[in-house]
This record gives C-alpha cells, sequence and structure tokens, in this order.
C-alpha cells in the first residue's frame, strides 16, 4: 500500500479552473489523498491545493499571421512551444516534482510530457473532447489546426501512461483513429439532495437552459422554437454572456415572445439548485461539429440534478442516456418543428413522470462513480 499523503500531483489545464467543472472536480475527486498543485488561469480557491498561475496576454496580430504561415508549413513543434502560457507554464514548473501529472485538454500534453520526463513520472491524459474535429465545420478550423491536431496526436498519444475522455463516442473515435486505449470520465456533477417539484397548478411549463455563449451551437434555435410550441410553455436563459456582441442578438431576438426571459447565471455549485424550480430543461445543440454530435455536456447532467424532464435534440451520446433512463423527450431529428411537436404532445402527467425519473437516476448519474473511477486510476498509475 502506497503513502498516498507523499505523493505529489500535479493537475493542469489551460482554463480558469474555478470556473471548469471537469478540472475543479478532478481536484475536489484527489485533495483529500494527494498532495496536489494546481496550474491554470485561475487560482480554483481549494483548501490545501497550491497554484500556480498561468497568464494568458493572447497574441497579437502579427503574431497570429506569423503562426498561420507556420501551420501551413507544417511547422507544429515550433508553434506548440511558442505559445505564451506553455513557455511560461514550463518556466514555472521546470524545477518541481511531480509523482504524476494530470494533463487537461491536448494543448498541455507536450508540455506535461516533457516537464514529466524530469522526474521520470507519470501522465494521464483527460482529453476532454476530440480536438482533431473540435471546430470540423469551420473552414478556418480545418485550414490551419485539423493537421496540428493531428499531429499532436499522432506524436504524443502514444507516450502517455493512461488517458480519459467525457464519453464512449470520443473514446471509441480516438481508439480507431490513433489505435490507443480511452477510459471515460462523465461530465457528472456531485450529487444534489433535491426533490422534483411537480408542475405549477396553472398548468404552466417552465423551461430552463442555462450554459454559455457559442454562436456555433445556433442556441437561437431554443428561441425560435417558443413559436411553435402552445401557450402553455415559457423559457427562460440563464447565460453566461461571454459573448456579448451574440449575447445582444439573441436578446433582441427573444423580443419577439413575452414568454422569454433571462436570467443572470449562478455559480456552478449552485446551478442544480437554482433550476429545481423549472419543469424541463432544453438543449437543442446543433450538430455541426463532430464534437457537438457526440456530446454529453455538463448542462445535462446538471438537468437531472436539478430533477427536471429533459428534451433534446436526437444527439447520440445524449439521446443514449436520456431513453436509457426514461428521463425525458428526444426529437426525431434536428429540426425545431420535431422537437416542438415532442414538447407539444407533453401532458403534466408525462412531465411529473419524466422528473420523477430523473430523481431515481440523480444518484447514479452523479459524480461518485467517476470519482472512484479516477481514484483507481490514479492509485494503479502511482503504485506501478
Amino acid at each position: 500500500m502506497i503513502d498516498s499523503f507523499r505523493k505529489q500531483i500535479l493537475i493542469i489545464s489551460f482554463s480558469n479552473l474555478e470556473r471548469d467543472p471537469r478540472v475543479y472536480r478532478q481536484i475536489l475527486f484527489l485533495k483529500d489523498n494527494y498532495r496536489l498543485i494546481s496550474a491554470g488561469l485561475s487560482d480554483p480557491h481549494v483548501t490545501g491545493v497550491s497554484f500556480y498561475p498561468i497568464p494568458n496576454k493572447g497574441l497579437t496580430l502579427p503574431q497570429k499571421i506569423g503562426m498561420g504561415i507556420q501551420l501551413k508549413m507544417n511547422q507544429f513543434e515550433a508553434v506548440y512551444w511558442a505559445s505564451d502560457m506553455v513557455r511560461k507554464a514550463y518556466r514555472q514548473l521546470k524545477d518541481q516534482s511531480f509523482d504524476l501529472i494530470i494533463a487537461n485538454d491536448l494543448n498541455t500534453l507536450p508540455l506535461s510530457l516533457s516537464l514529466a520526463s524530469k522526474c521520470g513520472h507519470k501522465v494521464l491524459l483527460d482529453a476532454h473532447e476530440y480536438e482533431p474535429r473540435h471546430f470540423d465545420d469551420n473552414w478556418l478550423f480545418n485550414f490551419f489546426f485539423k493537421d496540428y491536431w493531428d499531429y499532436i496526436c499522432r506524436k504524443y498519444l502514444p507516450q502517455v501512461d493512461a488517458m480519459t475522455t467525457v464519453c464512449q463516442g470520443i473514446a471509441d473515435e480516438y481508439k480507431r483513429v490513433y489505435g490507443v486505449e480511452c477510459g471515460v470520465l462523465t461530465n457528472a456533477p456531485f450529487y444534489e439532495k433535491l426533490e422534483p417539484k411537480p408542475v405549477h397548478q396553472d398548468d404552466r411549463i417552465h423551461i430552463i437552459h442555462h450554459g454559455g455563449l457559442h454562436t456555433s451551437r445556433r442556441l437561437e434555435n431554443m428561441i425560435l422554437l417558443m413559436d411553435h410550441l402552445d401557450e402553455r410553455f415559457t423559457l427562460d436563459l440563464m447565460l453566461v454572456p461571454n459573448k456579448p456582441r451574440y449575447f445582444r442578438k439573441l436578446k433582441k431576438l427573444a423580443q419577439r415572445s413575452k414568454r422569454i426571459h433571462f436570467r443572470d447565471p449562478v455559480p456552478m455549485q449552485h446551478i442544480a439548485k437554482e433550476i429545481n424550480d423549472y419543469d424541463i430543461g432544453l438543449f437543442l445543440l446543433w450538430p455541426g461539429a463532430f464534437n457537438y454530435r457526440m456530446a454529453l455536456p455538463n448542462k445535462l447532467f446538471e438537468f437531472i440534478q436539478g430533477r427536471l424532464c429533459i428534451a433534446i435534440w436526437p444527439s447520440p451520446e445524449m439521446a443514449r442516456l436520456v431513453r436509457e433512463h426514461n428521463i425525458g423527450v428526444v426529437a426525431e431529428d434536428f429540426s425545431i418543428e420535431s422537437m416542438a411537436s415532442a414538447l407539444n404532445q407533453l401532458t403534466t402527467e408525462r412531465i411529473n413522470h419524466f422528473k420523477e425519473q430523473s430523481h431515481k437516476s440523480a444518484s447514479v448519474l452523479c459524480a461518485k462513480k467517476n470519482q472512484e473511477v479516477l481514484q483507481n486510476l490514479v492509485s494503479k498509475l502511482l503504485e506501478n
């Protein structure tokens, strides 16, 4: 049996650690059994966890042009190691010794492997999503970055000691293309001790969608959906206004209906409690990019913890989970009309049934299983 309290683990991510739910959960899963060091754009503010900031000042226009030229000349190593975040992280961490490094996303992988080589220890890659086709519906991504991420995968994935991602569909794609074994850690949050609330006595059906703003997700479809729903339905949007221009566009579009309202976002730890008063959690994710087609996002599990009926388009990973646990409706196709048809057919009794099913599933579709999987994986890596 290893003395785990003497083992030191670096968790690194080029993200805001306090607001990145997946990385934040990793920290909480492991903090009681290991000496944790975190590195990212902002402090996770977890007691007992050390933090190294990695500032991101962005690229100037000449730097972007230079990077574009290097990418088209296949100078992929030069592009990676010229990154300001990579260089700053390397300078801060190169003299530290770690027993294990958990690299989040492929953009931290070459750096993590370089740091690990100095102390001869292990690297666990949590790939999150499928980077080589992350935005494969965008010509700029395909023109500049597709070959770059393919190179990173082909060179560096065989060097990792273990690898995880968010769902089986993405794990299968990594296996098919790159021949690497990839485990699954879903984006399920911690269990919330809540009860499902029945639809209001006036039979008004309250729909909620929450999350960040990404134009490629086509969130406007959920606003347009309201034109096709009967008068029972209202829609609240609780959005992080990270893209102000797009946010203004959505608010202007929403003026078409008095049944659409905007709410201020809440910290991720409070989402399930905040949405518990609603009836339906709605997510119409446009399947343009591969990662969107394979998405199994945080918000789906937050809907479950909030004890909601779920309404989605037929994205395969989400649809499989919704059908398997009988927790909501899946539209026949990726159209507004098909989603409207599925929702308009719902009765109050049926919605309450789905909310009860979410309640039954909440103790299974939560972070506990992922915590056990990650703790076992880390323990095996350290023992070996």
